[in-house]
């Protein structure tokens, strides 16, 4: 099942950060993207794009992780070549990630 049949996400930007939500529609879902979405398999998902570390931080009451990647934006969204580095677009690429339910 892919990410975004069971979770939305919200996105941030910063210099060279992309900051990721995901949060999940029911509650009952939480543990079990707690358990599949590990930083370090994000880290792996993007390893094409994201040259720094990537630090995961859960919000269980709200069913949310968040995760926060370093180096991810080409030096910053504005001094990038790249057409769309935006945490939007990583974001969506996110939760195409297929997990087990």
């Amino acid at each position: 099942m892919k990410l975004k049949e069971i979770a939305h996400s919200r996105t941030g930007d910063k210099g060279d950060i992309s900051n990721i939500s995901l949060i999940v529609y029911k509650q009952e879902h939480y543990e079990k993207i707690k358990e599949q979405v590990t930083a370090y398999k994000v880290k792996e998902w993007f390893k094409e794009i994201v040259k720094g570390e990537v630090e995961r931080y859960e919000i269980p009451k709200i069913g949310a992780l968040n995760f926060v990647m370093h180096k991810a934006l080409g030096g910053g969204v504005t001094r990038s070549l790249a057409i769309d580095k935006h945490g939007k677009s990583l974001s969506s690429a996110l939760l195409e990630m297929e997990i087990e339910i």
